[in-house]
């Protein structure tokens, strides 16, 4: 099979800890950081789901704005005093969250390669960028897509239409690197080759599709180009 040449990451959970807010939270409410870390990362997920699928998007907002109300959803779920000084605390802290230490070098392999690289992810523009930037992944990076141009969240399809639209490639030609399981299965489903990044040595989804590749980082894609 013809080796991808071009290979997009989903950013949040993917190329960045989204749990590594936990750390924080732990400071601020003693005995429950990882409870919140947990919840307010669901919480976000099922919120994308929720506007997506509703009234046709009608009730679409950035996912900057759902990220902020997954966090409140948590703490009100978890009886957790959030003032605004903390909200913002966390908040900030979400926008600069900690990127996982084999980001770089594998960007750097795929480039040496000639291959293309971008982000394909929920998360909105500003958002985007400024990961990118605390991350030092600037120069790695061709493309940065956001689905916010769409008004529709992943797993919709028109989401992952984004790579081949922007890549001018065929769908078959790419890959799609997710620690989601969801994520991923739904790019296998839209015609990716993909990498499921099983960080967490949990179980793949139960619908009848298996990814491309499983692994336990992102230097598992490099996979793809060996002969």
């Amino acid at each position: 099979m013809e080796k991808p040449r071009a290979v997009l990451f989903d950013a949040y959970g993917t190329l960045f800890d989204v749990y590594s807010v936990g750390l924080l939270a732990e400071q601020l409410f003693p005995g429950q950081g990882q409870a919140l870390g947990v919840l307010w990362r669901d919480k976000q997920i099922e919120y994308t789901r929720l506007v997506t699928t509703s009234n046709h998007g009608a009730h679409y907002q950035p996912f900057w704005a759902l990220t902020r109300a997954g966090l409140r959803y948590a703490c009100k779920k978890l009886a957790l005093d959030l003032t605004p000084a903390r909200e913002e605390q966390l908040m900030n802290q979400y926008r600069h969250l900690s990127a996982f230490p084999e980001n770089r070098d594998v960007l750097q392999a795929l480039k040496a390669r000639g291959v293309v690289t971008g982000i394909l992810s929920n998360g909105d523009p500003d958002m985007l960028a400024v990961a990118v930037k605390s991350a030092g992944l600037d120069d790695l990076l061709d493309h940065v897509l956001s689905v916010d141009s769409l008004r529709k969240y992943k797993t919709h399809p028109d989401c992952y239409a984004l790579g081949p639209q922007a890549t001018g490639l065929d769908v078959k030609q790419m890959a799609f690197v997710s620690c989601n399981a969801w994520d991923a299965l739904a790019a296998t489903w839209y015609g990716y080759r993909t990498l499921w990044v099983n960080r967490y040595q949990m179980p793949f989804e139960e619908l009848g599709t298996q990814p491309t590749r499983t692994g336990s980082n992102l230097r598992d894609v490099l996979g793809f180009f060996e002969s």
